[in-house]
């Protein structure tokens, strides 16, 4: 299984670091960056062929498959844009990628797709049994959901206990973790141009073809200094993102 990770974003709320550095690539400690949650997470679970791309700074990512290589991952960079005001979004990014995820279309396997900018101790190795499920066409999409945090209370899903979504008004028990197995058929026909994931993804909620779990572990979005800050004090967390 192949997995996305999405770092073309501008990471506007932590400026002025991201001026000169991307989000996903902001030095936590010695050695960890923001991204390195994600992939050795990914790394852990076995899956290590991983696409990711890139628009804002562009150029800082280009040691990064060399650097990873080391670490027996494969990376493969989409270079979407050179500037973010040239990027394609999540979903535009996505489907900017796609001949990468597939194989150029020969394998349709399910894909693992994550924001490079979370920090988490989620177990990927989880997400092999949907993909599975993907496989054998029992739905399209399957999320993981966090409790809602501080910054979106009013939340983005509710998930119930056999796992089915309902993505109602607000408010909703739940918020999207940046994290996603899906069917890549999916994205069938659709063109690279600029486009958030959502609201386009909740369509597959609204026809009973999208599943979730909600993940109670550390999970966490770092969108301020304060918060950045708080996590180079958590000792704890950082482990999780040791390769």
């Amino acid at each position: 299984m192949r997995a996305m990770v999405l770092a073309a974003g501008r990471g506007s709320r932590l400026r002025p670091l991201t001026d000169t550095t991307p989000k996903p690539l902001l030095q936590v400690a010695d050695g960890v960056r923001l991204c390195d949650w994600t992939l050795a997470g990914l790394k852990r679970a076995g899956i290590t062929d991983i696409v990711m791309n890139t628009a804002h700074l562009p150029e800082t990512f280009e040691a990064l498959p060399q650097e990873l290589a080391a670490r027996g991952l494969h990376l493969e960079l989409s270079r979407e844009a050179r500037t973010h005001d040239q990027s394609l979004e999540s979903l535009g990014g996505i489907v900017r990628a796609l001949p990468l995820l597939t194989d150029e279309g020969r394998d349709m396997s399910p894909v693992v797709i994550v924001a490079g900018d979370v920090v988490h101790n989620y177990d990927f190795s989880r997400l092999f049994a949907r993909a599975r499920e993907i496989e054998a066409g029992d739905y399209d999409v399957f999320l993981v959901a966090v409790p809602n945090p501080n910054f979106n209370s009013q939340g983005d899903l509710t998930v119930y206990a056999d796992g089915s979504v309902l993505r109602g008004e607000p408010p909703r028990g739940h918020s999207y973790g940046c994290i996603m197995v899906v069917n890549p058929k999916i994205f069938d026909g659709l063109k690279p141009v600029w486009c958030k994931l959502f609201p386009w993804m909740w369509d597959f909620a609204d026809k009973g073809r999208m599943r979730a779990e909600v993940f109670e572990g550390f999970w966490d979005n770092i969108g301020t200094i304060e918060q950045l800050q708080a996590l180079r004090r958590n000792t704890e967390a950082l482990k999780w993102a040791c390769f």
